[in-house]
């Protein structure tokens, strides 16, 4: 069992927007500054280390609304989503260290490439995703110097910068971490070089060993094969007994606009972490385990698989994810400000104990 590391939990903010059913707008909660904030202070009294804030062509800007949460909160961390090509790496070393400063250590970064082609391109990106990785890959070498060097000369591909004023240093030191979740051999290559945090969308507690085990052997080449941690990004569906659980995660599904979960088929085609979800939603029955379910596959894009059950058998799927070799969980649950109390509740002091 990997019980050498302290267990972290992250929770969601639904930026996207939130609901208890895909098929009834009725029970839809829409994006505002107040639902956002009553997700985050449910996060934080739950007891989670830190919010993801996602960024998607539906959702609102991840630093505004991170800027927003870190002041309307009192100690959870901001996970942001960065995309490569939308702020140059010494404006965005000079966000980080800033909001670094101001929240007194309260700023992760989330890596993300691997957007859909059609959606990089209305945003103005016009490279491929293989080359998006690499200008990532730049723009995290080059913050990563800008932080803790002066007077740094680059010369790359996507960038050059010589010698600009980084002002304030990081709160954080060497710096914030970097947390990336991918299935490309890009991805890997770029977590096992720079991540404090890989993060792994929900599949098989075995097969999530196997991988541990090769991106461990990856990050060793680097020096990081002890350094680097493993966390999973999953949905959460628990209620008091497992019969409650399953009716949530049914209604939540049933009944969906067909034009809708035919859309959602063709969203993020190119992200090799996104087809294995649609590898693992032609499982019978919408279930990988007893407890493992993709059913939120059909209804949205992204890291779908859900954990469903009371909360003890909530925990003991989650710990099989331990003992596979993982540290941490970033977690989401419909709606999220009430599945983040009930985990925290319920759950999380089965895990830790």
């Amino acid at each position: 069992m990997n019980n050498k590391k302290k267990l972290t939990f992250g929770w969601f903010i639904p930026t996207i927007g939130d609901t208890t059913a895909f098929s009834d707008p009725s029970k839809s909660i829409p994006q505002s500054r107040e639902h956002f904030e009553r997700v985050a202070i449910a996060a934080e009294e739950a007891g989670f280390e830190y919010v993801l804030i996602p960024v998607t062509p539906f959702c609102w800007d991840a630093w505004v609304t991170a800027s927003f949460v870190l002041a309307r909160t009192q100690k959870i961390k901001a996970l942001v989503a960065v995309k490569p090509g939308f702020i140059h790496p010494v404006a965005q070393a000079k966000m980080v260290s800033t909001i670094d400063q101001l929240s007194q250590g309260r700023i992760y970064m989330n890596l993300i490439a691997g957007l859909s082609e059609k959606d990089a391109h209305a945003e103005g990106q016009i490279v491929s995703k293989e080359e998006r990785y690499e200008q990532m890959e730049e723009e995290v070498e080059l913050m990563k110097r800008l932080w803790t060097e002066e007077g740094v000369e680059y010369a790359g591909k996507y960038y050059q910068v010589h010698g600009p004023k980084i002002i304030p240093k990081t709160f954080q030191q060497p710096h914030p971490p970097f947390f990336l979740g991918g299935g490309s051999e890009q991805a890997a290559e770029i977590s096992a070089k720079h991540s404090a945090v890989h993060l792994f969308w929900g599949d098989y507690p075995e097969r999530i060993a196997e991988q541990i085990k090769e991106m461990r052997e990856r990050a060793a080449k680097y020096g990081r094969g002890e350094e680097l941690e493993f966390a999973m990004r999953l949905q959460i569906i628990c209620r008091e007994t497992e019969e409650e659980a399953w009716a949530a995660a049914d209604t939540l599904v049933n009944g969906a606009d067909p034009e809708w979960t035919a859309q959602v088929k063709t969203m993020m085609a190119e992200s090799v972490a996104n087809q294995r979800m649609k590898e693992l939603s032609n499982t019978v029955g919408r279930k990988m385990t007893p407890h493992l379910w993709t059913g939120i596959t059909e209804v949205r894009p992204g890291a779908g698989i859900a954990v469903v059950g009371n909360p003890q058998q909530v925990a003991d799927q989650l710990m099989e994810f331990v003992e596979a070799g993982c540290s941490g969980f970033c977690l989401s649950g419909y709606p999220h400000h009430e599945e983040a109390e009930r985990f925290g509740r319920l759950v999380m002091p089965l895990i830790k104990r």
